[in-house]
């Protein structure tokens, strides 16, 4: 790995920007194309269990974002459960601010990597462990995507398909 990774490269630092800045975007023309009656309402319920609505998913996205990037610029591996609960984000607005507040907190935290080089560094997790930056972001990434995956899925089972008509 470290043959590819060159002192004052910036080409995957660059992609990961790319893949973050796509998952807010496309984040935020959810939001704002999603009726609002649909964005925590028409959850689907199983005979086990309910799943969890667009917006719930979509705010899990946006909070393993900001839990990642509070962990590197701050140290602070909180959990946003409390401030990312659809009682506290109940509008549009509301959570359009929360999304840009996750997104300069990733910039942030981009803003500090120089080269490729510095995404092998380690960092100390909450479980105590340390693991290296391109593992992290790269978890993280996956993990946000996903969550946003079943946002977009859950909006298209509880509209019949009719939404979302993203051009991203």
């Amino acid at each position: 790995m470290t043959a590819e990774l060159k002192s004052g490269s910036r080409l995957i630092i660059q992609n990961f920007d790319s893949q973050f800045l796509r998952l807010h975007s496309r984040s935020c023309s959810l939001i704002s194309t999603t009726p609002l009656e649909l964005i925590y309402g028409g959850v689907v319920k199983s005979q086990t269990a309910a799943m969890p609505s667009m917006g719930e998913q979509l705010l899990r996205s946006a909070a393993a974002v900001e839990r990642t990037f509070g962990g590197i610029n701050a140290n602070l591996w909180d959990d946003p459960f409390e401030w990312t609960l659809p009682e506290h984000l109940s509008t549009r607005e509301r959570i359009d601010e929360y999304l840009g507040e996750v997104e300069a907190t990733r910039l942030q935290a981009f803003a500090r990597f120089h080269s490729d080089l510095d995404l092998l560094k380690e960092v100390l997790v909450p479980a105590g462990n340390t693991c290296a930056l391109i593992v992290l972001l790269t978890e993280t990434l996956v993990r946000a995507a996903d969550y946003q995956g079943r946002a977009i899925a859950t909006l298209r089972l509880v509209s019949n398909g009719r939404y979302p008509q993203l051009h991203l």
